[in-house]
């Protein structure tokens, strides 16, 4: 089959852009959205803006959504909550990142406030670790970073710029300037006293 053209995609975007304008049956609408899901969960705004993109009618696109809500395909708690804990385990970000990335998902405020609460309160509860027991959420998921970069960081001799690469690390990842302060003295401290 030989390859199309760039005219030829483009004219073939434009009708089926033009054919999802035209659609009138709500079932189409929803298992576009389906098919949306299924690479990974998604928030309520983020679905919207993909079906919205794709030209189907609004009013389609709003049924959709309120089935997806309906079906409990779409959560936005949920999702919050899942993407801050994907965050922390796999890349960990400061509550400043993660609120910035949760607003661009479209999650309101008043839910973003509630699952970075939710993580303060997981990490205050986390007693089984006894080093972990009173620092804050950020403190870890800023350790847990800054162990993932440890390697890179002890290449570095000099303890005060050894110190201010893992700060500017942190800060890059959203960390507050406190907690960037706080964990990579920390880390400066503990290398040193293993050299020692």
């Amino acid at each position: 089959m030989p390859r199309r053209t760039g005219t030829e995609r483009l004219e073939a975007r434009q009708a089926r852009l033009e054919s999802h304008a035209a659609e009138t049956d709500p079932g189409v609408v929803l298992n576009a959205a389906a098919r949306f899901l299924e690479q990974r969960s998604r928030s309520i705004d983020e679905v919207r803006r993909h079906l919205n993109a794709a030209r189907y009618p609004a009013e389609l696109v709003d049924a959709a959504v309120g089935r997806l809500v309906d079906l409990g395909m779409l959560d936005d708690r949920a999702f919050a909550q899942a993407w801050v804990e994907s965050r922390d385990r796999a890349r960990p970000r400061g509550t400043l990142a993660l609120r910035r990335e949760l607003a661009l998902k479209g999650i309101d405020r008043e839910t973003v406030a509630a699952v970075l609460t939710d993580r303060v309160e997981a990490a205050a509860n986390a007693d089984d670790d006894a080093d972990s027991a009173g620092r804050g959420a950020d403190q870890l998921a800023a350790e847990r970073l800054l162990r993932r970069s440890r390697s890179a960081l002890l290449r570095v001799v000099d303890a005060r710029v050894r110190r201010q690469r893992a700060y500017a690390l942190l800060a890059r990842n959203g960390f507050d300037p406190e907690v960037c302060r706080e964990v990579s003295a920390r880390l400066v401290a503990e290398d040193d006293n293993l050299d020692d």
